[in-house]
């Protein structure tokens, strides 16, 4: 089984930036590494001054000192070994801030509001969209990928209280940018009996507010929405914690359900 992201495991609960644009947050990242060189330039210039050549002190005093420090010589070469690993430091400190998901610039619809339509092909090869469920409870859930870690949790517990929802006169959607044909070889693999999504592309993602980029690829956020029977939405679960995500959803169709 696959870690989000491959090679580190990432959690849900991770904050992430909020409301950052890519061209914004690139320009941020670039003025934050034009001021760090600005300030190792800095520091260069001050020990170099900090440390002057003993050029021109008096025969007597450069031989005083010569006993207690180390030679003048040196100082250049000292300086630019911690200005290389200053410099060094600062670039890995903002690439890793770079490398952190940016969660969409689009807002997540309010609960009272109406649910967007969409029309996706499932797991199964046929197309599927909101209005086919009217009358029924819908569970809408976003995630970020097929086969990882905590999109699995997340997916088994789903399954495993499928006969809840179906009571509930609820039914599961899950959402992803993977293919159908991934969304097939998931379900097979991890026998799950509920459709699952395609949105390649992301553009039903972004409607709700739940897309995330990571090293410049898109992928749903972990976002879910209770859709009543007549298309408005009525509950948001933003960056929800998957452990316990499904019971959290039954509980608030039960209480949504009390009107």
């Amino acid at each position: 089984m696959q870690r989000w992201p491959p090679t580190q495991r990432w959690n849900p609960a991770e904050p992430v930036i909020q409301g950052s644009p890519k061209p914004l947050r690139q320009l941020w990242v670039l003025a934050l590494i034009n001021r760090v060189l600005h300030f190792v330039s800095l520091f260069v210039s001050f020990s170099g001054s900090y440390y002057p050549s003993h050029k021109n002190d008096p025969p007597n005093y450069t031989k005083a000192i010569s006993t207690k420090t180390v030679s003048s010589s040196n100082y250049p070469k000292e300086t630019q070994f911690m200005s290389k690993y200053i410099l060094l430091f600062t670039l890995l400190i903002v690439t890793s801030i770079a490398a952190k998901p940016v969660s969409s610039t689009t807002e997540v619809p309010a609960a009272g509001t109406a649910a967007p339509t969409f029309k996706l092909v499932t797991n199964e090869g046929k197309e599927a969209s909101l209005s086919d469920f009217a009358g029924k409870w819908v569970v809408l859930y976003f995630y970020p990928k097929d086969f990882t870690q905590g999109c699995t949790i997340e997916a088994h517990n789903f399954q495993r209280d499928l006969e809840k929802y179906t009571k509930a006169n609820a039914v599961i959607l899950g959402v992803s940018v993977d293919t159908a044909e991934s969304h097939k070889e998931f379900c097979a693999k991890e026998g799950l009996n509920f459709k699952l999504l395609a949105d390649i592309g992301g553009k039903v993602s972004e409607s709700y507010g739940s897309t995330m980029e990571y090293n410049g690829a898109k992928y749903s956020a972990r976002n879910t929405f209770i859709i009543d029977p007549k298309g408005k939405i009525v509950k948001v679960f933003e960056k929800v914690k998957v452990a316990t995500h499904s019971e959290e959803v039954l509980a608030a169709l039960a209480e949504l359900k009390k009107g």
